[in-house]
């Protein structure tokens, strides 16, 4: 590599690491808090008791409990644990990461001059969809066919002992005094900071390698992002391998001109619902078979959706 691509790589790397670095870190804070400070059940106050219309409300519950999909996926264990819905707590899994306030303001900060207002808007709006989808399907399932059978195991002892013991007041007890929850909030904060910025890291240098020293001049790459059905399957792929977080991979897609708007879409869509590090947390939670059916069935959607999408603004133009 020449001095002049060195100089480009270590540009196009700094510039898109510190316009995503401080969404991260403000993600990761809040994550943190909520983590340490949300009361458990509160979740079930928001819920209406219609099935339907619960997985629509949890859909929108990233705005109130904002989290990336790095930290949302070890709370929901908690949260089933304590009696939420499995079609709610998978409907919160997927859409809190991109239905929240920080992605959509990083969202909007990343596309300025590039459609900012309507990347934002679809983006929030795709990935609640998607993901209410896939609530309300899961809500016809029965658990054993969605959850692992050691955590089914453990729900229904849980819900047995609770059966048999009604003398407790409700209440966390021997809770930490203020200052010791103070700094476990910025614990668990500084934990998921360094997490995920080790993957945003790799993810903002495999990008800036791509913008440098591979996207110039490439013709393949050229007929690849101007085909509308490989294109969003492509960008896809790359959401998967990269992994990145929600807070911050509108930076990176923001740089990739030579792919369309619904390519751009379909990445910053299905990233936060679906890659590398999540296939190995959802194994924590989920069935592999499910698993496997999720991917495959968001993959499918989420393509489809964006390439209409992309017809819809073209044509609209």
């Amino acid at each position: 590599m020449s001095p002049d691509s060195q100089q480009d790589f270590a540009l196009a790397f700094l510039s898109i690491l510190f316009e995503g670095a401080p969404f991260i870190l403000l993600g990761t804070l809040i994550s943190g808090f909520i983590d340490i400070y949300l009361p458990a059940g509160i979740m079930d106050r928001f819920l209406p008791r219609n099935k339907f219309f619960a997985v629509l409300t949890a859909g929108l519950l990233g705005a109130v409990f904002p989290v990336c999909e790095c930290a949302v996926v070890p709370v929901i264990r908690r949260l089933v644990k304590k009696g939420l819905p499995v079609s709610c707590a998978l409907t919160y899994m997927l859409a809190a990461p991109i239905v929240n306030p920080i992605t959509a303001l990083s969202t909007w900060k990343a596309f300025q001059g590039q459609g900012a207002a309507m990347m934002t808007s679809s983006r929030l709006l795709l990935g609640f969809l998607i993901a209410a989808a896939v609530g309300i399907i899961v809500s016809k399932l029965s658990l054993a066919s969605v959850l692992k059978p050691s955590l089914v195991e453990s729900l229904e002892k849980d819900q047995a002992k609770a059966d048999h013991d009604h003398s407790c007041c409700g209440h966390d007890h021997g809770e930490p005094a203020e200052d010791n929850r103070l700094v476990a909030a910025f614990r668990s904060a500084m934990k998921d900071f360094v997490d995920v910025a080790v993957y945003f890291a790799i993810g903002v240098s495999i990008t800036a390698l791509f913008n440098t020293g591979i996207a110039p001049g490439a013709q393949w790459l050229d007929g690849l992002a101007q085909n509308p059905t490989a294109a969003p399957a492509a960008l896809m792929a790359l959401a998967f391998i990269l992994s990145l977080c929600s807070t911050s991979d509108a930076f990176i897609a923001a740089t990739l001109d030579k792919f369309s708007w619904g390519a751009k879409l379909a990445f910053l869509t299905f990233g936060p619902m679906m890659d590398v590090k999540l296939l190995f947390l959802y194994q924590t939670v989920l069935r592999k078979r499910f698993i496997v059916l999720l991917a495959i069935g968001l993959f499918l959607a989420i393509g489809g959706i964006s390439i209409y999408w992309q017809q819809l603004v073209f044509t609209a133009k």
